[in-house]
């Protein structure tokens, strides 16, 4: 018996070292300790993001209502051209706006195409809250705002209305997929840099915000302006349950970020809930995920960024993204927090 015992002992830690590239694909293995309440959002405007969550959670307040209040800042800030107001308009000069929210109980809400509202987020909440249904779009989803107290104003910046009239100048206005991440020289401090788009390595986007509060339970939002100079109507990831976020209270809850049409291909932060459901780290399931759309589109996957973010019960987070540059805040405490390097794929 003795024999028997240690054998089963053996080969339980020999199927715990199998890892995916090094990492370990059970929750032995975690870049986050656990720990609650808990935050974390997605780059590094995400460190003020998540104070204003930390209002909520530390106050023994509600997971749902820490993400709202915490994503946004990001919203509301001019100098954030890839969320909310500020944002960059599309290839037309329009601010749309996409968001999606969801709650402990599995509830969730969304908004796609929204101009208009500074805070989509919380139109997101509204539609989860007042309507049977999932998510609005467009004039539709304006004309709700409004029906529901939200003030219309112009989200077009000088500062992003200046960058998207230099892109013009060059670039080829016709409906070619990923045209605007095509270079051109350009001239002065406030010519139109492609590499700083939205995917690309030196560029912010989403923000995607996971919260785990003293009851235990999850909560997670996710919203953007998209990528800029978008055809008009292009939706991405963001707005979408199971790809820009997913929240499972039994399991843990993940976002992602950056070029929003392979993570829909791979329903991303569904699949790395699902991950962790089997027994993946948070960490783990990132990268698992990442390795999928790699396999996907390996030749595409060199060229755009994209990160997954996550958060199990226990309040263990990790990321992973395809390549350098992603990194993803963590609150713990009002004089708690970290700004956490994502590991990557390609080096």
């Amino acid at each position: 018996m003795k024999s028997r015992r240690n054998f089963l002992k053996t080969a339980a830690l020999g199927a715990a070292a199998l890892s995916l590239d090094g990492i370990p694909a059970v929750a032995s293995s975690r870049s986050g300790s656990a720990r609650k309440p808990v935050v974390v959002s997605t780059w590094d405007f995400g460190i003020d993001a998540n104070r204003a969550a930390w209002d909520v959670l530390g106050k023994g307040g509600r997971a749902l209502d820490a993400v709202e209040a915490g994503v946004h800042v990001p919203e509301a800030d001019p100098k954030n051209q890839t969320v909310g107001y500020g944002g960059f308009p599309d290839r037309d000069g329009r601010v749309t706006l996409d968001a999606c929210i969801m709650d402990e109980l599995g509830n969730c809400g969304s908004v796609a195409a929204l101009e208009h509202i500074k805070h989509p987020i919380s139109v997101a909440r509204k539609v989860m809250e007042k309507t049977p249904h999932v998510m609005l779009v467009g004039d539709g989803a304006l004309q709700f705002a409004l029906e529901n107290g939200f003030q219309k104003e112009n989200l077009l910046t000088p500062e992003s209305e200046k960058a998207w009239k230099e892109w013009l100048k060059k670039a080829e206005y016709k409906p070619v997929i990923n045209i605007e991440n095509q270079s051109y020289e350009g001239k002065g401090t406030t010519a139109f840099n492609p590499l700083r788009l939205p995917g690309n390595a030196w560029n912010h986007d989403t923000i995607g915000m996971v919260a785990l509060d003293a009851a235990g339970n999850l909560s997670g939002a996710c919203t953007t302006s998209g990528m800029a100079f978008k055809m008009h109507g292009r939706v991405g990831d963001s707005p979408i349950i199971g790809a820009g976020l997913y929240v499972d209270n039994e399991v843990g809850a993940a976002t992602a970020t950056g070029v929003g049409e392979e993570v829909i291909r791979v329903v991303g932060s569904f699949l790395v809930v699902e991950l962790m459901r089997q027994g993946y780290s948070p960490e783990a399931a990132c990268k698992e995920a990442v390795l999928r759309i790699v396999k996907k589109k390996p030749a595409k996957a060199k060229e755009i960024q994209i990160g997954f973010l996550a958060l199990n019960k226990k309040g263990e987070h990790g990321a992973y993204c395809l390549h350098p540059g992603f990194s993803y805040a963590c609150t713990t405490g009002a004089s708690e927090e970290t700004l956490i390097k994502g590991k990557y794929y390609f080096q």
